[in-house]
């Protein structure tokens, strides 16, 4: 079993509480609200304290110096939220159903974006349960959660969260998170959790009252760096890398998505993201784990493989550039960083033969030069979209596409994404073309609402057409429940036409393109885009057949030099016939 070395330990004879707290000589215990106990504190700036008798369900603090009682940093559960006592967890009290489950491949995946408070009416992890029988039929492999990290209030997009070892209480208990995992592996599915490594959120984060948690000699869009590299930052280090290896471990995760590592800022002999990935494989013991990133740099070095061709640090990276392409191409938005993606075609060519559109070339969006050559990296070192929560959720009105774009267009780039070589990630409800908005939500106190809300309007108002009287409130109850799904129109017509739609194309993926997706060939898939919207990529494959994706994503019908052969196509979305492609067309084969 892996020992951390944050959070209650318990012992034969009862529990074994500790605290690392550097900016602080004398610090007690509270257990119930009734015993205090006084600390033993060391000079590396630990606490600890060993209570006979207290079990597990205990509610604890710490009471620093000045009478302050705080959380523990590494609580596992909060009962009464960021503010209120901890409690102790049985690591071992669940009983796990699925003890030999041992993974996918991640050529194998197919993710699905959920947010386990929108997902569901209730909102919580043994209610998303009731759900998964759906993804298993639908041909999802492997749900990716938004963090679950504890954050302040009833609701939250998850990145604001305070105490990373503690599964929100708004969710369930730690036992019901282990318990959905199960239930997911049961149907071979595999569970990703977002994890949030970057910044801590702005309300209930009391570590630096008595740690060196943060740094002044970097910066972030968030304020000071994490201290990763600073005086005394190895234990803060250690208290992030074993978060990771806790969820890998505890929960048995199938992997982690590591929000905006590019925040994440370290001059250390070994990054960081090196160390976290490098130790959780070995902590994993064998079992297949996946990392994946999220990464605006766009440095494929962290997606490096080795000679086996197995990744060294992480499998893949959510890919924003496929999703800006197909997202120019289907809406002609040309707003923000939309302007640089413009020539839709020949960027989307590139990005699916290459992975990154900006490869070192500059970006005028941003100024400079952005990415690292991405050719040579397999297909499934880039994970596809056209909706995640960063992109609807970043939208004034927090909109999904179907909700202005006709559906033929919508099913043309959804044909591209899903049947793609990249592994694809489906954002809840897109499968049944739901029409709920996923707005930005948040529940702080009210001074720190009044500047979300603030903060939100001047963000916003840079966007053409932006009306302040139209943007939801982000603090408002009522705009987090617009954004949950509504399950029951998933029985209407159109929904049913979606739901078969994307299932024929999963199936298709399941039989004709996941066996091929070891055999692709790196660094030799090439594109051709010709002008008035005809594009074309093929990949090598070992075997010296090739995958082609033919396809026109214009509203005319354009001529093609490619030939497409119906006997050797693997899926086909409008005519293409005699050199001329029908507007929005898709054709996939083999030849």
């Amino acid at each position: 079993m892996i020992e951390f070395d944050f959070g209650p330990e318990i012992t034969p004879n009862g529990i074994r509480f500790r605290l690392w707290a550097p900016f602080q000589s004398d610090v007690a215990l509270a257990i119930d609200g009734e015993r205090t106990f006084k600390m033993v504190g060391s000079t590396d700036g630990w606490h600890h304290c060993e209570v006979d008798g207290a079990r597990p369900g205990a509610a604890y603090s710490f009471i620093l110096q000045d009478g302050l009682a705080v959380p523990d940093p590494a609580s596992r559960f909060q009962p009464r939220d960021v503010h209120g006592p901890s409690e102790v967890i049985d690591p071992d009290a669940y009983r796990w159903k699925t003890a030999g489950w041992n993974g996918r491949g991640f050529d194998d995946l197919v993710l699905y974006e959920l947010h386990l408070g929108a997902f569901t009416r209730e909102g919580t992890f043994t209610a998303a349960i009731d759900r998964l029988d759906h993804l298993s039929s639908l041909g999802v492999t492997a749900i990716q959660i938004m963090p679950v990290a504890d954050f302040p209030g009833r609701r939250n997009w998850g990145y604001d969260g305070v105490l990373p070892y503690a599964p929100d209480g708004s969710y369930g208990r730690p036992e019901e998170f282990k318990r959905l995992i199960d239930e997911a592996h049961v149907r071979g599915i595999c569970v990703f959790l977002d994890v949030v490594y970057n910044h801590f959120g702005p309300d209930g984060n009391y570590l630096p009252i008595y740690a060196p948690l943060f740094t002044d000699k970097h910066k972030t869009p968030w304020g000071s760096a994490i201290n990763y590299d600073g005086d005394r930052s190895h234990l803060v280090r250690e208290f992030i890398i074993q978060n990771a290896i806790y969820w890998i471990t505890e929960f048995r995760l199938d992997g982690l998505r590591l929000d905006a590592v590019h925040a994440i800022k370290d001059g250390s002999g070994e990054h960081l993201l090196h160390e976290l990935a490098r130790r959780v494989k070995a902590a994993a013991g064998g079992r297949p784990v996946h990392l994946i990133v999220e990464n605006e740099n766009n440095d494929g070095n962290l997606l490096a493989r080795d000679g086996q061709g197995q990744p060294r640090l992480f499998s893949a990276q959510w890919n924003d550039d496929i999703h800006h392409v197909l997202h120019v191409a289907a809406t002609g938005e040309s707003f923000g960083y939309y302007s640089d993606y413009l020539d839709a075609n020949a960027k989307l060519g590139r990005a699916l033969a290459e992975g990154f559109v900006f490869q070192g070339e500059h970006m005028p969006y941003r100024g400079e030069e952005r990415g690292t050559p991405s050719g040579h990296l397999p297909p499934s070192a880039f994970i596809s979209f056209i909706q995640n929560h960063d992109q609807i959720g970043n939208r004034a009105l927090g909109d999904r596409m179907v909700a202005g774009r006709p559906e033929n267009v919508l099913f043309a780039i959804a044909a591209i994404y899903l049947l793609s070589p990249h592994v694809p990630m489906i954002f809840m409800g897109e499968e049944w073309g739901a029409r709920e908005p996923f707005p930005y939500f948040c529940d702080f106190n009210e001074d720190l609402n009044e500047k979300v809300r603030r903060g939100r309007r001047e963000e916003l108002s840079r966007l053409p057409g932006f009306d302040a009287d139209d943007l939801p409130d982000p603090t408002d109850e009522a705009t987090f429940f617009s954004a949950k799904l509504d399950w029951t129109k998933r029985e209407t017509e159109d929904a049913r036409r979606w739901l078969l739609f994307y299932k024929e194309l999963l199936s298709i993926r399941r039989d004709s393109i996941a066996p091929i997706l070891p055999d692709i060939v790196g660094g030799t898939a090439s594109y051709r885009a010709r002008a008035g919207g005809a594009l074309s990529v093929q990949w090598h494959l070992s075997d010296g057949r090739r995958l082609r994706l033919c396809a026109n994503l214009s509203n005319q019908i354009v001529d093609s030099d490619e030939e497409a052969n119906p006997e050797v196509a693997i899926f086909a979305l409008g005519s293409h016939e005699e050199g001329r492609m029908d507007p929005w067309s898709v054709f996939w084969s083999f030849v």
